[in-house]
């Protein structure tokens, strides 16, 4: 398709939320799974905004008339979040974190922030707002298409979750409610629609090359505007997964340009993007009417000073690529969980070879998912370390990776019962096996001596043993 022909303009909005307390209380934001000891029922309506109007997108939500319940267990939500508290004062870690990511997409941040309340009746907030702050203004990001500049970075509350619904009633569970989210808004200088998915994942990239960020489903979540000549703006919200961003954009550029042969109105509105790659109405666009001061948080002076700027993924791999670690392997431990213990394994134990040490921390652990059925992933930062600790100083052998781990998620890790062989003991059994078994050939010989030292010595200088005596 000829977008620059059609008119085509795009821009994106990235939400991703941040690890620690929540943004205005002391509340972890650990999503708690326990059954409710908190329910509440609300109406709520919408009030002008700053402009003295209320606004359109409000006003649609208020005219459904539905009662609100609210379902929560106290693990994770306060007074805060039911809105029988004032707010407190704003999570500065939370700030910190934003801050770094406007430095990292190269954008001023502000000398003050002042949070201000949004318009929000669907009741996925219990004060009928959300409460959201301008950090930072003019980045961007570079891409394969050029320069994609980021004019606002936010940092926000995260609304609450719902549950159920019908013509009468929506239900909402309050423990996602008030987590640290940051909003990061593009330009409409996105060229098409793979430049889309790809300014999306670069983004991405940068948020979690900070280390602070939540990971899992439903903790990013991006929304595409997009518009061609003759038309309006529509946005595009609930994209299941990034690769799918082009077949939607798509989708919906055919459906405006279908509209407009047929001269019928192009509206102004959000629209959900569904998993056939279509899209449907949710609501009018909203406008700057939502918008208004809030009263019960002061401004914060901001800063970058004392903020460090972390390393980024793209970067890191590039750097364990000169390690001599695959390009593959690379990126997948500079995205793992266990990044940061593979660098300071790096740095203890400087004899082991890097990319062994990623593979063990990478690999091994979807290895033993699939042979045995147990999660590797649970072991312990100190697990991992007394384990390259062994092999490092030649208490165990690098073959051993595998059982040893298995053992550990076990709990049944017992050094004796792995250990290390010399090569004289390798030497001895393979010259005994030889002589009992006159004829055997190199593979049956390999196999006999693996299963005696599997783990406990070197597979290769067993090959070589083995090739040395059988001649």
């Amino acid at each position: 398709m000829d977008y620059d022909g059609i008119g085509f303009k795009c821009g994106i909005e990235i939400h991703q939320q941040l690890e620690g307390r929540k943004l205005f209380c002391n509340c972890p934001t650990i999503n708690s799974d326990k059954a409710p000891d908190i329910r509440f029922v609300r109406r709520l309506r919408a009030v002008a905004g700053e402009t003295g109007e209320i606004d359109v997108a409000a006003k649609h939500e208020m005219q459904k008339q539905r009662m609100i319940v609210y379902l929560a267990n106290s693990e994770d939500v306060c007074l805060v979040e039911q809105d029988e508290e004032p707010p407190h004062e704003i999570n500065k870690d939370a700030l910190k974190t934003v801050v770094e990511v406007a430095l990292l997409l190269h954008a001023k941040v502000v000398d003050e922030i002042q949070v201000m309340r949004k318009t929000v009746v669907d009741g996925s907030n219990t004060s009928g707002f959300q409460r959201t702050a301008l950090v930072a203004m003019n980045g961007f990001v570079q891409t394969s298409l050029g320069k994609v500049r980021v004019p606002e970075i936010f940092l926000e509350e995260e609304a609450a979750q719902k549950v159920e619904e019908d013509d009468k009633t929506v239900t909402y569970s309050l423990d996602r409610l008030g987590i640290p989210l940051i909003e990061i808004k593009t330009e409409a200088d996105i060229r098409t629609p793979e430049h889309a998915k790809e300014t999306a994942e670069l983004i991405g990239m940068i948020l979690r090359s900070t280390g602070k960020v939540k990971r899992g489903i439903g903790t990013i979540r991006q929304d595409v505007n997009i518009s061609v000549k003759g038309g309006a703006r529509t946005e595009i919200k609930g994209f299941q997964e990034l690769k799918s961003m082009p077949k939607v954009i798509n989708f919906e550029i055919a459906r405006h340009l279908d509209l407009i042969k047929r001269h019928k109105k192009v509206e102004n509105e959000v629209r959900k993007a569904e998993p056939d790659g279509s899209t449907s109405f949710m609501r009018p666009m909203p406008g700057s009417a939502r918008l208004y001061p809030e009263t019960d948080v002061v401004p914060v002076k901001t800063t970058t000073e004392g903020v460090e700027v972390s390393e980024l993924i793209s970067e890191k791999v590039k750097r364990y690529e000169s390690l001599g670690i695959g390009k593959d392997l690379a990126s997948s431990i500079a995205k793992s969980r266990r990044n940061s213990i593979f660098e300071s394994l790096l740095l203890k134990f400087k004899l082991l070879k890097p990319a062994f040490v990623a593979e063990a921390l990478v690999s091994v652990p979807k290895e033993i998912k699939r042979k045995y059925g147990i999660d590797a992933d649970n072991l312990s930062d100190l697990q991992l370390e007394e384990l390259f600790s062994l092999i490092d100083s030649g208490k165990l052998a690098k073959e051993s990776v595998l059982e040893v781990m298995t053992s550990m998620v076990k709990g049944s890790f017992n050094l004796n019962d792995f250990g290390t062989a010399t090569l004289s003991e390798v030497e001895e059994f393979v010259k005994m096996t030889i002589k009992d078994k006159p004829g055997i050939n190199f593979s049956g010989l390999m196999g006999l001596v693996m299963a005696r030292f599997r783990g406990k010595f070197d597979g290769q200088k067993i090959s070589e043993v083995v090739k040395k005596h059988l001649k």
